[in-house]
This record gives structure tokens, sequence and C-alpha cells, in this order.
């Protein structure tokens, strides 16, 4: 009897550890299975969203939750995620993603054409999801204020109406195209274009509305890459407000292609914004250079500029400001465009000619808008390029971007790679030697800004100095002391070294290798010959908004110098 128990015991305990082991094993593959199966079943409504996407007229982008509350349009039901189209607004569930492409038409660049001529076109309403606080056209409501899919936009004009308000007629009336019809290039006419084209006629001056007088049609150049990412959003809502053939993303199309577009509008009336750093400016200023060469001058437009890069001192120097997180609506924006005023920006030849008897590589030629220096600021701008280009992940933000400078910049406050410099160059301003005082850098400006935001020519404001203009044909040079003076100089502590102004600058570098740097494109330099002459002239706008404290006492001392000016004379 006590061994049949002990069997039955022993049985029993094996049959426990086996239980135990299959029920370990079910909790351990069980979730990796479950895991493995969404991952894949996700993977595979990926591929099949990628794929409507790819196949359909709107420019679908699927997001995991809408910023406002949203509705789809094809089954009505309320939605925290799903796709929205960035040229109409379409806003669907990912069930309904296909349905939608039949039911509903996207925005057209271009109208079919049917042999004739268009001046107008009517309404293109879209029910559902208005933009918060839009009023009715009719009854001067406000709309979107139910719970549920109701009232109508248009894509065009961006007027909204209730759905009571909604009657037969407004669906035949003819489209204003808004607050933005100056600005937004309509279908029709890009249709009539292609249509005289074609027929091999010129006669594009009597298209409306071409023959308009106020009509600035804006194209919109923007680098998703820039500063803090922002071009992207920025892409999207820039559609919805304009025609989309009016906007262009920079790492798609390459300036010089996307310009193109001005060759069908008015001579001398095109607009351009482009949505980027320093950087991004002077690649479209480039390519407008470029049309100049290809016999296109009259096509030329005028350049208008949002900040999205680090630095940002083109833009502060016309008026646009250091730096755009969003604060602005895009509605203000494209206002801030039209309203804009314009002027000319000097642009420069920079040439860097190698030393040696036996040197037979061409001399580097730069493009200069900004300024061109040698030493502290330059090996700043070295070493952050340096560095991002390692982990470019980590510079997405123009906070990070700063912090990284102000770190070089300390460094070299202790190190002081670019002392003696004085003993290393010579400097020539048109022509005539200059006596360089105990200095680490030379910095040669063509406009106001420099470094992020400070007025290095005016330095503290506390001694008069000779007026400076991005459109005089002049530049001005100044030296620093090192990267404490610098620092100083942008808090308004110190002046700079003026060196003074001039049309052409020459400086050669004896020995030694310096950095360099010609609008934040660093690089190390050898034995060299600088010559900085004038190169042509940018068609940009300049926008006259509020000014700053420190614009306006750099207006009032500019002032206050041309009295004392003329009391001279």
């Amino acid at each position: 009897m006590e061994g049949t128990e002990s069997r039955s015991d022993a049985s029993s305990s094996v049959v426990a550890d086996w239980s135990l082991v299959f029920w370990t094993l079910c909790s351990v593959i069980l979730p990796v299975l479950i895991t493995l199966w969404c991952s894949f079943q996700r993977s595979r409504r990926q591929v099949l969203i990628r794929d409507i996407f790819r196949k359909s007229k709107h420019d679908w982008h699927y997001t995991d939750l809408f910023g406002q509350p949203s509705y789809c349009c094809v089954c009505a039901q309320h939605i925290l995620q799903g796709a929205f189209c960035n040229c109409c607004g379409l806003r669907v569930s990912e069930g309904c993603l296909k349905k939608a492409d039949q039911l509903f038409l996207c925005k057209e660049i271009m109208m079919r054409s049917d042999g004739g001529a268009h001046s107008s076109m009517p309404h293109h309403w879209i029910r559902g999801n208005v933009p918060l606080c839009s009023c009715c056209m009719i009854c001067k409501q406000q709309c979107g204020t139910q719970p549920k899919l109701c009232d109508y936009r248009c894509v065009w004009c961006q007027y909204t109406v209730h759905d009571e308000c909604m009657m037969d007629c407004l669906k035949t009336e003819e489209c204003t195209f808004g607050e933005f019809r100056d600005l937004i290039i309509p279908p029709y006419y890009l249709s009539t274009i292609n249509q005289i084209r074609k027929d091999k006629r010129t006669n594009n001056e009597k298209v409306v509305p071409y023959c308009r007088k106020h009509w600035m049609p804006v194209i919109i150049l923007a680098n998703t890459r820039s500063g803090n990412n922002m071009g992207e959003t920025l892409l999207g809502e820039f559609k919805i407000l304009l025609n989309p053939v009016q906007v262009f993303d920079l790492s798609k199309i390459a300036p010089a292609k996307a310009l193109q577009l001005c060759t069908l509008l008015p001579c001398n009336a095109v607009r351009v914004l482009v949505c980027g750093g320093d950087g991004t400016v002077g690649w479209v200023l480039d390519a407008i250079d470029e049309m100049k060469i290809k016999g296109q001058e009259r096509y030329i437009p005028q350049v208008a500029i949002l900040p999205l890069g680090t630095g940002n001192d083109l833009s502060n120097t016309l008026g646009w400001g250091a730096g755009y997180a969003g604060e602005v609506p895009v509605e203000q924006i494209l206002r801030n465009v039209m309203e804009a005023d314009g002027i000319k920006l000097d642009r420069w030849k920079v040439q860097v000619t190698n030393k040696g008897y036996y040197n037979l590589r061409k001399p580097k030629v730069f493009t200069m808008n900004n300024y061109f220096s040698i030493g502290p600021d330059a090996l700043m701008a070295l070493n952050f390029h340096a560095h991002r280009e390692k982990t470019p992940s980590l510079f997405s933000s123009r906070i990070i971007n700063k912090a990284v400078y102000f770190f070089y910049g300390t460094k070299d406050c202790l190190v002081q790679e670019c002392k003696d410099l004085n003993k290393k160059v010579e400097l020539e301003l048109d022509g005539e030697r200059i006596e360089l005082p105990n200095l680490e850098g030379i910095i040669v400006l063509n406009i106001g800004y420099w470094g992020g935001g400070c007025r290095l020519w005016e330095g503290m404001g506390d001694e008069p100095y000779p007026l400076a203009r991005h459109d005089d044909g002049l530049l001005e040079v100044v030296g620093v002391h090192g990267s404490f003076h610098c620092a100083q100089i942008q808090v308004k502590l110190a002046n700079p070294v003026r060196l003074g102004q001039a049309h052409t600058v020459r400086l050669i570098l004896k020995s030694s290798k310096m950095p360099m740097q010609v609008d934040g494109e660093p690089w190390a330099q050898g034995p060299c010959t600088v010559t900085i002459t004038h190169k042509t002239h940018a068609l940009m706008l300049y926008h006259s908004g509020e000014q700053t404290d420190d614009d306006a006492s750099s207006v009032s001392e500019q002032d206050h110098v041309r009295e004392q000016t003329d009391e001279d004379v």
C-alpha cells in the first residue's frame, strides 16, 4: 500500500511539474505570438495604406491623433486617428480611405481643358471639419459648433456655410478665391496658358487674372530639413490656402526647377517665400542668378523669408524676424508677404586663391550674402559643422544648436586657437593696406545682423560710426579680440574694432591654417589670398512690421549721424 501511495505521489508531482512547464511556456510564447501577429497585421495595413496613398490624387498623410475634434467625411463617425489630405483638408477613417478616393475630388491644380478659355470657376465645397472660429458667409454666425459632421467649407476661398444656409445657387456660384485671391494661381489660368502655348500664341496679357492690376502670385519654397523641422507642417498649411502647384518641398525638387513656374506668370510680379535658414535663401538666390544667365531676367521674382534656420541673420536684417516657431498664423504670413516692400540686397563674390608656385588648382569661388570671417566665429562654425555631420539627428532644435555654439565658444575662450591673427594676415581695403592691431578674428559684413541677432557694426552704440546698408555696394570690416570679446559685443558690453568700409576687400593669409566661413559654411584654409568683390543685386522683400528696441535705437542713431553729417556739410 505504501509503495502504491508513493508511486501515485511521484506521478502526481511529475504531472504538476509538466503542467507548470506547460503554462509557463504558454505565458511566454502566447504574448510573443500575439505581438508577432499584431506586428504582421500592422505592417500589412501600412503597406495597403501606402499603396492607396501612392495611387490617390489626394495628398494623404496619416496621423495617430488629430489636433482638433474630427469626423470622417464618409461615414460621419467621430475619429481620433486616420488620414487627412494636405491639399483639400478631407479627413477620413482608415476603413473609409478607399471610398473617400472615389467620392471626393481633390483640389485641381489645373482645370481640364474643354477647348475654351475660362476666367472663373465655381466653389469646391467639402462638408465637415471646418476651421475653429469660422463664420458662415450667409448668416455670419459661427460654424462647426455641433458635435457631428456638419457645415461646408470651400477649399479655394476658405468661406464656410451652415448646412441650413447652403443653397443650390451657392453650389454653382463663382468662387472669388477669398482673401488671398491676389496670391493664388487659379487652375483656369494654368489651363489657358497651357492651351496658348500649344497653339504657339504669345498673348498672355489678356488672360485673367494676368491682366489684373494687383495680382502678385506667390511661390512657396520650403526646406523641410531646416532648423526646427517645421517645414513639413508649413507645406500642408500653404497647400490648403493656395494652389498646391505653388508649393514646393526643396528636399524633393531643386529651386532652379521650381522657379521655372515664374516663366508662366506675369513679368516682375511674382513673389517667392523661402521657408528655411540663410543657407536655403542663398541656394534660392543662386538659382535666381541662373535665371539671369538663361536670359529670363524679366521673370525674376522678389524674395521674402520665413526663418526656420539657426542664425537667420539675413531674415532679421530684412524685418522677417530671428526665427519662426509657429507663433504667427500662416494667414498672417501671407498678408505680410502681400504688404512687404521691394528692396535690393548686395551679393558678393568671394574668391579664395591658394598660395604656391606650382598650384594648378582653380580658385574656390563663393557667393556671399551675409558675411565672411576668419577667426574664432569661423572656428565655432567649423566645430559645429563637424559635430552635426557625425550625429545629424541631435541637431533638430534651434535651442540645441545654439547650446552647441555656446559650448565651442566657451572652449575657445580658454584655448585661443586663433591668437596673433594680425601677424598671420594682411588686409587691404580698396587697395590700401590696413595696419592691424592685436586681433584674433576679422569679419567682413554685408548686412546689419551677425552671429544670430547681434548688430556687430554698431556695437554698444555709444560712439559715432559710418552708416551701413545692405544695398550701398560697401562692405563693413571689423576685428575682434577673441570669443569672449564676441560675447561682450552680443550683449552690448563692448564695441568691435572697426577697420573700415570698402568696395573691395583683399585678405592675404601668409602662413599656417586658419578657419574661414562664408554665410555659415566653414572650412579650414591654408595660405591663400581672399578677394571679395561686388557680384550682383538680389531683389528682396522687406517687412516693415513692429520694430524691436534694437531696431528703433539703430534707426535713431543713424538719423543722428545723418544730421551731424548734414550740419558738417
